[in-house]
């Protein structure tokens, strides 16, 4: 309607494209139908958008576990409409299906400010209305928090995991099917656990959490960071999940979901294996004990990253799943036995639960 593209100011967390309803832009180098998959995917958010805010919603911040330096400090958040009485389509007091963490309008484009010891620094939304900025800081090892801001939106405190340079060891911890029986990434498996299952029904690995608990016992100070292939909608939901089995804090690194404007999906493998590289980089002194399962490409994965990076892992702990998890997260039957790996100057240890793990980390010294 001719009515509905006129020019009107609005707040700067509004982004551009909700003023323009049917502004949709270049798709650069996409083939005609991925390119109207894209176009039609942000025509829909600019109509949600728009509704949403004909209804009152107004920006709400959202934030994530984040980590860094001493010196510097990645922070993550998000930045949602959200209805006039303060719920997100994401927060119920008692039940909470995967399928609701999805029903978001993200802020796209706006300016928030990020306030770290005192001092602003200005970042901008991507496309999901995620923000992701590295920021110099001056801060002490350990739990820290630094205050989102934006237009519109009450300020929140965001814990930041500040590593000190002496810290020498630290956790990388894989989830699906590791910390939580998902059975991923068959797609039926993966799409109910996802959007349908109730978060209190997700069970726990057994022993993992004990392991946990005495790796961060034994080595002082040291960082848990939880790796994954999912997506950032769900990380409330596994934050809750972590903290109810009593799993250690530590900041969660997972992906965005759904279509890229070159890609019909992202590869869950690359985010892995670019946020290994990236945590060796920032993190040279640390040596991390990476921990996984065989249903998925995690052995793959960390046996690259221990040859590319072999002064920056401790050791490789992979969870041996069960003939019949075997089947269900990738559609083969698990092999016979699983013995621990003897090459390369780090152990490669697996068993089938957090307690086989920690005995064979404990004769490799590492518990």
């Amino acid at each position: 309607m001719v009515g509905e593209r006129r020019a009107r100011a609005r707040p700067l967390w509004q982004g551009a494209d909700v003023a323009a309803p049917d502004d949709v832009g270049p798709v650069p180098r996409l083939r005609p139908l991925h390119g109207r998959a894209v176009a039609l995917g942000d025509a829909m958010h600019r109509r949600a958008s728009r509704r949403a805010l004909e209804q009152g919603w107004q920006p709400s911040i959202t934030v994530y576990a984040g980590y860094g330096s001493p010196r510097s400090v990645r922070v993550l958040g998000r930045l949602l409409l959200t209805a006039p009485d303060g719920r997100t389509p994401t927060e119920r007091p008692e039940v909470v299906r995967g399928w609701r963490s999805f029903l978001t309008v993200p802020v796209r484009e706006a300016r928030v400010q990020v306030e770290v010891g005192g001092e602003l620094h200005e970042a901008v939304t991507d496309r999901g209305g995620f923000v992701d900025v590295v920021l110099p800081a001056s801060l002490e090892p350990g739990w820290q928090q630094v205050v989102v801001h934006a237009e519109g939106a009450e300020p929140v405190p965001a814990p930041v995991r500040v590593i000190g340079d002496d810290v020498e060891v630290g956790l990388v911890s894989d989830i699906d099917d590791t910390v939580m029986v998902t059975a991923l990434p068959r797609p039926f498996l993966a799409a109910w656990n996802t959007f349908v299952l109730d978060e209190h029904a997700r069970n726990p690995v057994p022993g993992m959490a004990v392991l946990y608990e005495r790796i961060t016992r034994r080595w002082a100070d040291a960082p848990v960071v939880y790796l994954s292939t999912g997506a950032w909608n769900v990380a409330p939901t596994l934050t809750r999940f972590l903290h109810r089995h009593l799993y250690p804090r530590g900041p969660l690194l997972l992906t965005d979901w759904g279509p890229t404007p070159d890609r019909w999906f992202r590869s869950g493998r690359a985010h892995k294996e670019r946020s290994l590289r990236r945590l060796a980089e920032e993190f040279p002194h640390v040596r991390w004990l990476l921990v996984g399962d065989d249903g998925q490409h995690d052995e793959a994965i960390y046996e690259e990253f221990a040859r590319a990076h072999p002064d920056n892992v401790a050791a490789v702990a992979i969870r041996h799943l069960s003939p019949t998890e075997s089947v269900l997260a990738q559609g083969l039957p698990a092999p016979s036995g699983a013995p621990a790996r003897a090459e390369g100057p780090h152990a490669w240890v697996s068993a089938p639960d957090g307690a086989g793990l920690a005995r064979l980390l404990r004769q490799g010294g590492l518990l």
